[in-house]
């Protein structure tokens, strides 16, 4: 006889990276950073006891971000990527009979989270812009709503949410109602309505901010992240981790990180730059581009999603397979990371046909 498994993670389908791209081709599903990593991350990490567990609480980490966005130590929390965390914070806040609210589409890993929580979870549709409807999230929130995710940039769409727009929405949320804001492309935004969640700690005792070393400081394989919020939700976070899960390299590297953050922000503005040529180009061509803000773009290609990666493939570009949706339904979509020199011409000339010539 088989071991008894919950039945909802039996049918839960994994969490699945991008295709991998062939040794002369580029890969542009994982939003990674291009750019080499930064020579003093490097020595940092060189100097890392492995053979040691690191610092559980990640004080000398935490003290640095508590300066910096001006809040006390027990106001920031640390774990392996933004993504822990979330895990942490819905476990803590959610389980067998609750609910999450998130828009849809939005971060592959919501649903999964939710589901292991033991949690149900309650999508709204993303605009016909990609955008958050937070006014349809405001009404679909219940009594059985524990928490509600809003992801800005959202991935995969790109797109961001205002100030105003959230502080609308938030008016509407009961203080009870745990608010999730993952900022996880935050310093890829230029417009300047977007949403900046660190400096509305003081106004929501709800809302939890979320940000990651991975995208624009360029620690993807390390694994490290944060959050902001009341001390006594990022105490449940942190009693729902997993112990001494963020090492001592991932420690000593974003510290080395904000140590460079002037030139970090360097790469990233130079990320931003072939962002405008990517978007000016696909919309030239004739695609629908939701105005980007991340270090991606979002192409709705409906039902030719598979088209192309196709044609793209030829010219050395991947970008992976679909994934699933929060109901396991296979998307139609493709979003594009923005990646190093000479790329945007070439991610041009893929798509410059236009989406009336997908295959």
């Amino acid at each position: 006889m088989a071991v008894i498994l919950r039945p909802e993670i039996a049918a839960l389908v994994p969490y699945r990276q991008g295709r991998p791209a062939a040794p002369d081709a580029f890969k542009l599903s994982s939003n990674e950073n291009p750019f080499e990593t930064h020579p003093a991350v490097l020595e940092a990490i060189a100097g890392a006891s492995i053979n040691r567990y690191p610092d559980g609480a990640a004080v000398a980490l935490r003290e640095r971000l508590a300066e910096r966005i001006g809040v006390s130590i027990d106001e920031v929390h640390v774990g392996a990527g933004s993504v822990a965390i979330l895990q942490q914070l819905i476990s803590a806040a959610a389980g067998a009979g609750d609910e999450v609210l998130y828009a849809w589409r939005s971060f592959e890993a919501y649903p999964g989270l939710v589901t292991v929580a033991g949690a149900t979870s309650v999508t709204v549709p993303v605009l016909a812009d990609g955008r958050h409807d937070l006014d349809a999230m405001a009404a679909a929130i219940t009594d059985r709503t524990r928490a509600v995710l809003v992801c800005t940039p959202n991935n995969p769409t790109s797109t961001i949410v205002t100030t105003a727009e959230f502080e609308e929405f938030m008016a509407r949320v009961p203080e009870t109602v745990l608010v999730l804001l993952d900022e996880a492309y935050r310093e890829f935004v230029t417009d300047p309505h977007a949403v900046e969640g660190l400096s509305l700690l003081d106004r929501y005792p709800n809302l939890v901010v979320l940000r990651t070393f991975s995208k624009a400081f360029g620690l993807a394989g390390l694994r490290v992240g944060y959050a902001a919020g009341p001390a006594y939700i990022l105490d449940a976070a942190r009693s729902a981790a997993i112990p001494l899960s963020v090492t001592e390299p991932a420690q000593r590297a974003a510290l080395a990180a904000l140590d460079h953050e002037g030139e970090l922000r360097d790469r990233v503005d130079a990320i931003v730059e072939r962002r405008t040529r990517v978007r000016d180009g696909l919309q030239s061509a004739g695609w629908d581009v939701p105005e980007p803000q991340g270090n991606f773009v979002w192409l709705a290609a409906g039902d030719d999603t598979p088209a192309p990666p196709r044609s793209w493939s030829a010219t050395g570009s991947s970008r992976g397979s679909s994934r699933p949706t929060a109901s396991g339904c296979r998307s139609a979509r493709r979003h594009l990371s923005i990646r190093s020199y000479g790329r945007p011409r070439r991610l041009s000339q893929c798509s410059e046909k236009g989406p009336e010539h997908r295959g």
